[in-house]
């Protein structure tokens, strides 16, 4: 596990973004765990969240032209990564996003920001069914753009309706590579290698899941 990883996982742990105990998730699986992303709703949490994404696009060595946030949700991502990458990595990006209703008035369009051209890597936060993806992976190609890669706050190596992930789905599609911040196995490694017993007490319960459902 890389030092980002381990220094993500106790501050998501400490914030309580990253929750143990019994969760229902919208699978109708009990999972063991939750990760909240939408708790990420302060200015230095924003900015950690940011700092966290450039080490894992950085650490990866991506090759991409320009960084794009699908709306909503990946509109603060794009801008607030594009940042990091710059303040924390000497890596200069540009970055756009979408409108869910292009205007018919001034500049006119969907696109805002940089324009949406070349390899284009995607920011958001996570990937469930990948149907948000196809979306902006039609926005990317609209406009003559490659996708390149996508980074994302965590993979939950968890299967789908099929044997394969979500994640693993995307990166068959497209052939593409997915970055993550943290994966189910990082959780795993972090709560066998902690000190804390109210956290090492969740450690069997997780990996039984990971065992059950993981890919």
């Amino acid at each position: 596990m890389q030092e980002f990883q381990s220094s993500f996982l106790k501050y998501v742990i400490d914030n309580k973004i990253l929750r143990f105990g019994e969760f229902t998730l919208k699978s109708g699986r009990t999972s063991p765990y939750f990760f909240n992303a939408g708790l990420f709703n302060t200015g230095e949490k924003a900015s950690f969240l940011a700092k966290s994404y450039a080490d894992a696009i950085a650490h990866a060595d991506l090759d991409f032209d320009v960084i794009f946030g699908p709306a909503y949700k990946g509109i603060p991502l794009a801008a607030t990564t594009a940042m990091a990458l710059v303040n924390n990595h000497g890596i200069n990006k540009s970055y756009c996003y979408n409108r869910k209703e292009a205007k018919n008035h001034g500049e006119g369009g969907s696109i805002v920001g940089a324009e949406l051209k070349g390899n284009v890597l995607i920011i958001d936060d996570v990937i469930t069914a990948g149907t948000a993806i196809r979306e902006a992976v039609e926005i990317l190609q609209g406009n003559g753009a490659k996708l390149s890669a996508i980074a994302v706050a965590m993979d939950r190596q968890e299967r789908g309706v099929g044997e394969l992930s979500a994640i693993q789905e995307v990166e068959q599609a497209y052939r593409i590579k997915i970055v993550s911040i943290i994966s189910l196995q990082n959780i795993i490694d972090y709560l066998a290698s902690t000190n804390d017993s109210s956290l090492d007490e969740h450690l069997e319960s997780v990996r039984a899941y990971r065992e059950e459902y993981g890919v």
